[in-house]
């Protein structure tokens, strides 16, 4: 098994673990796969979640520029609640987990098909 497979399997098993879902693992593997060489770097592999740039970067970078979202307070609510879900003293909120649960959550799957 890859790296990278073995990353998709250690991000199931989060999400189930974490979040008691049983993940689509199609679409784990091609947000997985849309998060590129960072889910090898261990400080990029993660969110930090109580780091107001960093939460923009995802509100701009992947919610507004890969999903197409209209920006707006909804985008902020959603990355919160998804951080709450994921739990907010979980030191290890994998990045292609957070972007996976928005993905999810704004129903755009299928800008992954």
């Amino acid at each position: 098994m890859g790296r990278r497979a073995e990353l998709i399997e250690k991000y199931a098993a989060d999400i189930k673990e974490k979040l008691g879902e049983t993940p689509d693992m199609d679409l784990l593997t091609k947000v997985t796969i849309g998060c590129g060489p960072s889910i090898y770097n261990d400080d990029a592999s993660t969110v930090a979640s109580s780091d107001p740039e960093e939460l923009d970067r995802i509100r701009q970078g992947y919610l507004i520029k890969k999903l197409g979202l209209p920006d707006g307070p909804a985008l902020t609510d959603a990355i919160n609640t998804v951080i709450d879900a994921y739990g907010r003293s979980n030191r290890s909120k994998y990045r292609a987990v957070v972007y996976y649960l928005l993905c999810r959550h704004f129903g755009k799957e299928s800008v992954y098909s």
